[in-house]
């Protein structure tokens, strides 16, 4: 049944086909809903998946399945209003070019198909037929939804306009009214881990040639990055998933692109004196109205992408200059963008639009600011006036009365009396700025209802976002006008950290201070300097827990700020190092950095106060590896090289760190190292404490440890047979996998131990394996055999028998290399045989290999 018409979008048509997923066939015809859907339905609408998976430690698959099922938009009525205009059409007539419409008609014709849902990402083909004489067009569609909204979409038709094309909309339609029809599979991470090793392998090998041309150097460019030891993408946890939903700290609101809306605005207001360009740009604020209506905070972002482009429109500029006045199509779209900010208010604003002027009255906080800033170089008051909280104070948790004092300066004068130089006679106080008062704090009456909807509506983000950056803007050209005057200097650097407390921000403000400090034509300004590197220090307490993708480059840059300033700022954020970085960035970033060769000639330090540095690097690197050996060990050992003392104490740390867990693949790592280093005694140490903490079952052939195994044999058998007879008993303990111990077995005979370049005492002949100390091994080596088989032959299909056969050839080597080893093997077939006698063909194909 069709809802009611009060309650369709203007414009949209409604047809016979239900328009809401819930009134699906799994709800029968009176038959009230599963609790299941009830509660999946309201978790959609308000929970990032993230949250879902953050709050509960296992979420069933089932209940993950429902969740996002209804994620999905479930109301045709935003459809619409993102695909069609803002004006009503004549009754009983539908704009056919209006893309709702369009698309409506794609759907009603059978144009959707092979539609698939992928955690919450949608995609469908789209077929639409061509012009007369033109084959029919195929077009690939994706949509990725969040809560109950589109957040992006992607379609091949590579529309540019402000609404979504015919192809999303039928998409979204086809979802939409026929949900149950849909192909539905969890987020692909989701799919992913339930695959083992091979089946992974084969899953990317496929994909990739499939797309070959378009993937195989992203491939690669990954592939690269993953075996690189120490790479950024390994210090990640887990990998990104487009299908995954929305994280908790996401915004959660439609897709509107933006520059497609700022582009469109710039062109129809150059165009302003056609008759259609005022009529489209009517529309566009019908379409601000409506968002508003809906309660979508598009409607308030929309307006501040408009206003921008009204403020910039370059015949403001012109008709300032030539004393006239705003043509009369112009006054009434100022008019209306004066309406459309009302709106949002709540309130009452009287249109100050009937003079050159009057625009500037209706701006956001973006024309202010660069007002301001323009005045900044006339001397310290407008300084002093810019570092005021109401001027910079955007940044506080709650926005409460924003007033801006410059309208005096951005009109002409009419009181002769005011003295241009007095910052205080150029000072009045600015109209409230409608959109953005829209927060209000708790218990504070609301004198309209529309205020207490944009205040729980709109997102936080929204409006501190845009007001941040202005802010940022404003303080940098603040502290750009105060070069030169320490004291200004230190109150603009108050007032920033009171407040600005975004560290993407702050970061930028200091690398626009240090760039500014430091011209390449004139000597460094050590007061704007030091300012720059405290924000600096600050960005890295702010972080230090959060971990943002930035933090490698702001602390890179934090050490070169340090090294401009001189080598004891360098050395006091090496020594202070454990309220700023972690150890990684520490042992990996900090003491490398300050201590590269570039450095120290930037710094031209005579050898003692360069010696000072180098140990108060190796200093840092110990403290470093003591807190964090597993990712700081090596990179301590790498710094301290050079110093015996030092070398000797981070080597303890590795030793004292084996016996407190550290895991068996960072000490391979620091072993292979000592060996690079010339220290193949340490190797051993280091091979023997990874191979006690080292346990490969039987069915692990292919277990990541394979190659530091093999390596840690070679490293002892190399050294002599002393070494190699105390390391068999480790690698019987700690191996069960049969291929392994005989592969390790046979090196080992194949020359004699000592011979090779790291080897002191040399042997006469090769080792036989069925004497000491390789007959233990030997031992381990026909038992993992005996057991690997008949682990195998517990649960073995027809389709393995050929593999088995092989398995049992390679032990069959292997049982040879004792005196009575073919004895043994026959024992061993008999038992078999007789075991599982029941596997007729198999036991048929053992007799025909080994009789």
């Amino acid at each position: 049944m069709d809802p009611p018409a009060a309650k369709r979008s203007r414009g949209c048509p409604a047809g016979p086909e239900e328009r809401d997923a819930g009134a699906g066939a799994a709800r029968g015809r009176g038959r009230p809903e599963a609790l299941l859907d009830l509660s999946a339905k309201r978790v959609a609408e308000s929970w990032a998946f993230e949250q879902v998976e953050e709050r509960f430690s296992r979420v069933p698959e089932p209940v993950q399945k429902r969740i996002v099922f209804w994620s999905f938009p479930r109301s045709e009525r935003e459809i619409c209003m993102y695909s069609s205009l803002g004006y009503q059409p004549p009754e009983g007539e539908h704009d056919a070019r209006v893309p709702f419409t369009r698309g409506l008609h794609l759907l009603q014709s059978g144009a959707v198909d092979r539609v698939l849902q992928v955690g919450f990402h949608l995609s469908g083909n789209i077929r639409e037929p061509g012009g007369p004489g033109e084959p029919e067009r195929l077009f690939h569609v994706s949509i990725s939804f969040d809560r109950c909204k589109i957040t992006s979409v992607s379609c091949g038709c590579d529309n540019r306009d402000l609404f979504y094309c015919a192809h999303v909309v039928a998409l979204s339609l086809y979802r939409i009214r026929h949900a149950r029809q849909v192909e539905l599979r969890l987020p692909i991470s989701e799919t992913l881990s339930q695959m083992n090793r091979d089946q992974l392998q084969k899953f990317v090998q496929y994909l990739i040639s499939a797309h070959h041309t378009e993937v195989l150097p992203t491939a690669q460019r990954l592939a690269d990055e993953i075996l690189l030891l120490g790479s950024e993408i390994n210090l990640v946890h887990g990998a990104p998933d487009p299908t995954a939903g929305a994280g908790i700290e996401d915004a959660n609101c439609w897709h509107l692109d933006e520059e497609q809306i700022q582009e469109q605005v710039k062109q129809l207001l150059s165009n302003g004196g056609y008759y259609g360009a005022s009529q489209q740009l009517r529309s566009m604020f019908s379409k601000v109205r409506e968002m508003l209506r809906m309660r979508d905070s598009n409607g308030a972002r929309m307006l501040i992408l408009m206003t921008e482009q009204f403020l910039q429109d370059p015949r403001l500029a012109l008709w300032r200059q030539q004393g006239a006045g705003m043509t009369d199509k112009c006054r009434q779209l100022w008019d209306e963008l004066g309406e459309a900010q009302t709106l949002v208010h709540g309130g009452h604003q009287e249109s100050r639009c009937h003079h050159l002027y009057g625009p500037f009255g209706l701006c956001l906080d973006c024309s202010i600011v660069p007002l301001i800033v323009e005045k900044a170089a006339t001397g310290p008051g407008v300084v002093a006036h810019a570092c005021n909280p109401s001027t910079l104070g955007c940044g506080r948790e709650r926005i409460r009365r924003l007033r801006l004092e410059q309208e005096a300066s951005l009109s002409p004068r009419e009181n002769g009396d005011s003295s241009p130089a007095s910052p205080r006679a150029s000072m009045s106080p600015h109209p409230r700025l409608p959109v953005l008062e829209t927060a209000f704090p708790a218990g504070e009456p609301h004198s309209n209802p529309l205020d207490s909807i944009m205040s729980n509506r709109f997102p936080r983000w929204f409006i501190l976002g845009h007001l941040e950056t202005r802010q940022c803007e404003l303080a940098s050209a603040m502290l750009t006008a105060a070069k030169g005057d320490p004291k200004w200097l230190h109150a603009v650097l108050g007032s920033i950290q009171q407040n600005i407390h975004s560290p993407a921000l702050l970061f930028k403000l200091a690398q626009d201070a240090c760039k500014t400090a430091t011209p390449a034509s004139a000597p460094p300004d050590t007061t704007l300097l030091g300012i720059a590197l405290e924000l600096g220090l600050q960005v890295m307490r702010m972080t230090l827990n959060t971990m943002t993708w930035r933090r490698r480059e702001m602390v890179r840059w934090l050490v070169g700020c340090a090294t401009e300033i001189g080598p004891q700022a360098l050395m006091n954020i090496m020594q202070n190092w454990y309220s700023l970085f972690t150890p990684v960035e520490a042992a990996t970033i900090v003491a490398v950095t300050g201590t590269t060769h570039a450095t120290l000639l930037r710094l031209q330090l005579d050898t003692a106060r360069r010696e000072e540095l180098w140990a108060c690097a190796r200093t840092l690197a110990l403290q470093c590896a003591m807190k964090d050996p597993q990712n700081c060990a090596l990179p301590a050992l790498t710094l301290c090289e050079k110093n015996h003392a030092a070398f000797e104490a981070a080597y303890q740390i590795v030793l004292d760190a084996a016996a407190g867990g550290l895991g068996h693949a960072h000490l391979f790592t620091v072993a292979r190292y000592m060996e690079h280093r010339g220290l193949p005694l340490r190797a051993y140490k280091l091979a023997t404490l990874a191979l006690a903490q080292l346990s490969i079952a039987f069915n692990q052939d292919s277990h990541p440890a394979v190659n530091d195994v093999l390596w840690a044999c070679s490293l002892s058998h190399s050294l002599g047979r002393h070494e190699l007879s105390a390391i068999v008993p480790l690698i019987v303990r700690s191996i069960h996998c049969a291929p392994m111990l005989s592969d390790i077995l046979r090196r080992w005979t194949l020359s004699a131990p000592g011979l090779g370049p790291l080897g002191a005492r040399r042997a006469a002949k090769p080792l036989g394996a069925d004497r000491a100390p390789l007959c233990q091994l030997l031992d381990a080596a026909v038992a993992a055999y005996i057991t690997t088989s008949h682990s195998r032959l517990t649960h073995i299909s027809p389709r393995h028998y050929g593999d088995f056969i092989e398995f049992l050839g390679k032990a069959r080597e292997t049982f040879l290399l004792a005196p009575d080893g073919h004895l043994q093997f026959a024992q061993f077939l008999e038992n078999l045989k007789q075991t599982y006698k029941g596997k007729k063909k198999l036991m048929l194909l053992v007799r025909e290999r080994f009789g």
